[in-house]
């Protein structure tokens, strides 16, 4: 029962988090529009998740990487590797720049630990060249599902983010890894 509760009131503590990061990231963005750039805080934000992501990538034995729960699951190879390229689509699109990363084919530790080191340094890079401006233009939503805004993209890859690294923390529990801790 402690465990139940643990788990829940940590779920909890997640949830009111990324509520307050969302809120607060719609309620600044206008706020310092005078400005002219994006806050300091967004680029902090994919600088530790990138921190995160590679922390838990480079957890995973390179012998694990094909491992998967269940036929119809990606390996956990494939989910890092889709959080690379999701990353890079995202802001290419909001950017207007080419995608640096192809569709990837390799799966391997070393292949994918590349992948996310190019994919986290084009988002960080993105981010602090961008304003304020591009975050209330309209693009293709990806799903095809009509135009969202920039900040409805951004937002959309961070969700898109913590989604996947999620499963991958199940896929190192399932394998006896106990993840690294989270630190925002």
């Amino acid at each position: 029962m402690t465990y139940c509760k643990h788990k829940e009131s940590r779920m909890v503590r997640t949830l009111r988090l990324t509520t307050l990061l969302f809120t607060g990231t719609a309620l600044v963005l206008p706020a310092l529009a005078q400005e002219g750039g994006l806050p300091s805080q967004l680029t902090d934000h994919w600088k530790t998740s990138k921190k995160y992501v590679i922390a838990l990538a480079e957890q995973m034995p390179a012998e694990d990487y094909t491992f998967k729960p269940n036929p119809e699951e990606m390996s956990f190879g494939q989910q890092m590797a889709h959080i690379a390229g999701a990353n890079t689509y995202f802001f290419a699109t909001l950017t207007g720049q080419k995608d640096p990363i192809p569709k990837p084919t390799d799966f391997d530790k070393t292949n994918v630990l590349k992948l996310l080191n190019t994919s986290y340094d084009f988002v960080i890079a993105a981010l602090d060249k961008m304003d304020h401006e591009r975050m209330h233009q309209t693009f293709d939503s990806p799903s095809g599902g009509g135009k969202i805004t920039g900040m409805e993209l951004y937002l959309l890859a961070v969700d898109h983010t913590a989604h996947h690294r999620g499963q991958c923390i199940v896929y190192l529990r399932m394998k006896g890894i106990k993840p690294t801790d989270y630190q925002f």
